[in-house]
């Protein structure tokens, strides 16, 4: 077993007829359906179990889940690490993922005894009655979304890169394939929310949390059942050893070599590639990128052995891959700060409405059928109809760059929080309670940043990365979603801290958002995008594509993002 090939289960040659593909692809789209059904409702309706059967306040209660989230990608970057380096990625999966199963069934219990969680009582009415968990409730509360956190973000990092590893991107078939995978991915993701906001809301709401939850978990290891009857078909990429410390490699030999002249022509062995059957039995060759050259230095030999002495030139390549994608890295992330804030509060926001539909009493967290139900027509629609048109006229594989698809995103964002702010100030100025469908607009937005920049960000830092480190830049891309919703925690605390005066709350400290000013946080909030959204187009002008966007036949365009 070579590390970076790919083989079968149990370490076995693959066989293209048999192993990966579309068909090993489908056990990832079904899992991902089931575990959407779980992780998307909960994400968005635990602020009202939060608020309502917790009794936190409600800035509270929206940083806790922003604070979960921020974990749990946090932990995705752990799992990444570990599949890259130990641990094939399947078998990460079936390994961390009962974590989640775990963490829902302690939820499940905590809902069901009474003494674990405290007295029923009307949060926005009987404000002084109301007790906060506290104590050892608190300490199980947190452990069990930690518990939860932790499994779930081992499997997040590993499931997108586990079904792009069933696509040879060098082969022109499967590398359109694989194009289509994160689209229908994302798909899974969205019809996976629909059905949880429909069914799994309803249960937490109308039939209880302790059965809800405890559907979920019962969910969550039949999806784990799923990810294992599927071994057979995967194409399992062996692992090549840590990536962090050949990064740490090329950078500490690079600084030995400061002094050094760079020559002409580096005396230093490529690997080859050879092949065995149609196992791979070496580490990928990458191209030479023309930035941060000094690194190059790494692979000056000194006459000395080791890794710590003379890196090779892929390991310098990918040193500089992963350095060249940063600036995306953080710039994408800042700009992601308002759909994190504007996803949390729209919910919060949807409670304040009228939610009757005729005789039936719409839940808040129901509201984001109307996005998800969006998302699940545009994909399809955007997949088999919008690339190819776009293809055929752009030379891209995508039909645009994925920078490109990123910046509609994050743009829509700035426009949803803005269209938020006004219909906020509606709200609180209506005489009669506004409906529901006024945040039609944004959620419909909302729906456009997912489709976009969510499977964007998703497809370019799993397609740019290294063979090697696939786990990690998925993982990274996670962590930046985390990272945003860290930051919007951050947000909303200066927000707080610089409009308090004296005795008086600030703008999100009221009980509820009759007494806050969420419409003017909502224009911080779009402010604070476009300078990121700037921020990020002035990058990604600058970034020049690691594979080619390109269809085979194209020449590669360096100049647009």
């Amino acid at each position: 077993m070579t590390a970076g090939s790919f083989v079968a289960w149990r370490g076995s040659s693959i066989n293209k007829e048999v192993h990966g593909g579309v068909r090993a692809a489908w056990f990832m789209y079904v899992v991902t359906v089931l575990m959407n059904t779980v992780i998307v409702p909960n994400m968005l309706n635990l602020v009202t179990y939060f608020h309502g059967t917790m009794h936190m306040g409600v800035s509270g209660s929206a940083t806790t889940v922003t604070n979960l989230v921020g974990a749990t990608c946090g932990f995705a970057l752990i799992g990444a690490f570990l599949s890259d380096s130990y641990i094939m990625r399947s078998t990460t999966i079936i390994l961390f993922g009962p974590l989640m199963f775990l963490g829902y069934g302690l939820l499940a219990l905590q809902a069901h005894l009474p003494s674990l969680h405290p007295a029923p009582c009307n949060v926005e009415a009987e404000l002084s009655n109301c007790k906060e968990v506290h104590g050892w409730n608190a300490t199980l509360l947190y452990a069990s979304l930690y518990i939860n956190a932790f499994g779930d973000g081992f499997v997040r990092s590993c499931m997108p890169s586990l079904g792009a590893d069933q696509f040879d991107h060098r082969d022109p078939i499967e590398s359109r394939q694989k194009s289509s995978f994160f689209n229908w991915y994302t798909f899974g993701i969205s019809l996976g929310g629909f059905i949880g906001l429909i069914f799994i809301v309803w249960l937490e709401n109308y039939k209880g949390w302790d059965i809800g939850l405890g559907v979920c978990a019962i969910l969550i290891l039949f999806g784990l059942f799923i990810v294992a009857a599927g071994l057979p078909f995967y194409r399992n990429q062996v692992p090549e050893g840590s990536p962090l410390t050949r990064i740490l490699q090329v950078l500490v030999v690079a600084c030995k070599n400061r002094n050094l002249e760079l020559p002409e022509k580096l005396e230093e062995a490529h690997e080859s590639i050879t092949e065995t059957g149609t196992r791979t039995q070496s580490v990928e060759v990458l191209s030479e990128t023309k930035c941060l050259k000094f690194l190059d230095k790494a692979c000056i030999d000194r006459g000395k052995d080791g890794d710590w002495a003379v890196c090779t030139v892929t390991k310098v390549e990918e040193t500089k891959i992963v350095l060249c994608m940063l600036p995306i890295f953080f710039s994408s992330m800042i700009a992601y700060v308002s759909n994190t804030i504007v996803f949390i509060f729209t919910v919060q926001q949807g409670g304040m409405t009228n939610t009757s539909l005729g005789k039936v009493h719409v839940s808040p967290a129901t509201l984001f059928i109307i996005p998800t139900t969006f998302q699940m027509i545009m994909l399809p629609v955007y997949d088999r109809f919008i690339v190819p048109f776009l293809r055929k006229r752009t030379g891209y594989i995508g039909g645009i760059t994925h920078l490109q698809r990123i910046a509609i995103g994050f743009a829509s964002m700035i426009l949803a929080s803005v269209i938020a702010a006004v219909v906020e100030k509606k709200r609180k100025e209506a005489v009669v309670q506004m409906s529901l469908f006024w945040l039609t607009p944004q959620f419909f937005l909302l729906g456009v940043s997912d489709v976009t920049s969510f499977t964007g960000l998703l497809e370019f830092f799993n397609s740019e990365a290294p063979r090697g480190m696939k786990s990690i830049a998925t993982a990274l891309f996670w962590c930046e979603i985390g990272l945003a919703s860290l930051m919007a925690t951050f947000l909303v605390d200066v927000v707080n801290r610089v409009t308090r005066h004296g005795h008086q709350g600030g703008w999100l400290q009221g009980t509820s958002l009759n007494n806050s000013h969420l419409d003017l946080f909502y224009w911080v909030v779009a402010v604070v995008g476009l300078l990121g959204f700037l921020n990020y187009l002035y990058w990604a002008k600058k970034y020049v594509y690691q594979h080619n966007p390109r269809m085979a036949e194209q020449s590669v365009d360096h100049d647009l993002p």
